[in-house]
């Protein structure tokens, strides 16, 4: 083990404040990963060669929706933070659950939460509800990123004591080195995936609906499950001494990935040459 880590740099979690209002560093990395996200989506709905026979939302709808997955993450994170992770602590302190500013957000009650707001909102607009996910799935990674990048500004979700070069002493989790695991999210539940995400929706659209919700599904939850071998468990092991609740979360989404792409190949629209 070694005797020296890479200080974590002092990073006031605060970004600036309005009047007696801080706004913080976790808010806008939301704030940036929806207003990006609905950015990019709309570029895709704009792209007639993606859709080919399917109906497309309008830029509108995509309005409309924006506003749809912005309150189906705040309450679908805050319920998943509340059932996966700490129900001992809000079943003692049930006041707690509506105190959101104090941080305790879960991708993946976010993830369900998102989901289910997106078939609500396909089923107002007529759309298929799967083409939407798809919309979705594709921008997702953008606010991943964002929101990783935030943890670590936060000094918060660390990683495991280690000796690499590139480990870290967070001011909250005592002086032993550890991997910068925020910054890992980051890279491969962000940035790789929404590669891979890119690439797919340029070669097969939006033709095949659920096809890029499944892609999706099954690159997150390899991702995270890899990731949570480095990352501290947030409430200790659930099984075998290694199995955390972040990797038995992924098992059932990688499953679904893996049932979508499957699925996908029947739901093939005509998509012009």
């Amino acid at each position: 083990m070694p005797t020296f880590a890479i200080l974590f740099p002092t990073i006031d979690p605060i970004a600036f404040s309005i009047g007696p209002v801080p706004v913080r560093w976790y808010g806008l990395a939301y704030l940036a990963g929806l207003l990006l996200g609905w950015w990019y989506a709309r570029h895709l709905v704009s792209q007639p060669r993606l859709w080919g026979s399917l109906k497309r939302p309008t830029f509108e709808d995509l309005d409309d929706l924006l506003v749809y997955v912005a309150l189906g993450i705040v309450i679908g994170g805050r319920m998943g933070e509340v059932l996966f992770w700490r129900l001992p602590h809000y079943l003692e302190n049930p006041a707690d659950i509506l105190k959101i500013w104090e941080g305790g957000m879960a991708f993946h009650g976010g993830f369900i939460g998102a989901a289910v707001a997106g078939f609500i909102f396909a089923w107002r607009k007529g759309l298929k509800p799967l083409a939407v996910c798809d919309v979705m799935a594709v921008v997702v990674p953008i606010g991943l990123f964002f929101g990783r990048v935030a943890n670590f500004i936060n000094g918060e979700l660390w990683g495991r004591v280690t000796d690499v070069p590139w480990a870290m002493a967070f001011p909250d989790a005592g002086p032993a080195p550890r991997h910068p695991s925020q910054l890992y999210e980051a890279g491969l539940e962000g940035l790789l995936l929404l590669i891979i995400m890119s690439v797919a929706v340029r070669r097969y659209g939006f033709t095949r609906p659920g096809l890029m919700s499944g892609i999706f599904c099954l690159g997150y939850g390899i991702a995270r499950f890899f990731v949570e071998f480095y990352r501290e468990p947030d409430i200790g092991f659930v099984a075998g001494g290694w199995l955390t609740m972040g990797m038995a979360l992924c098992i059932p989404l990688m499953l679904l990935g893996i049932g979508l792409i499957a699925l996908s190949g029947r739901n093939a629209q005509a998509r012009p040459a």
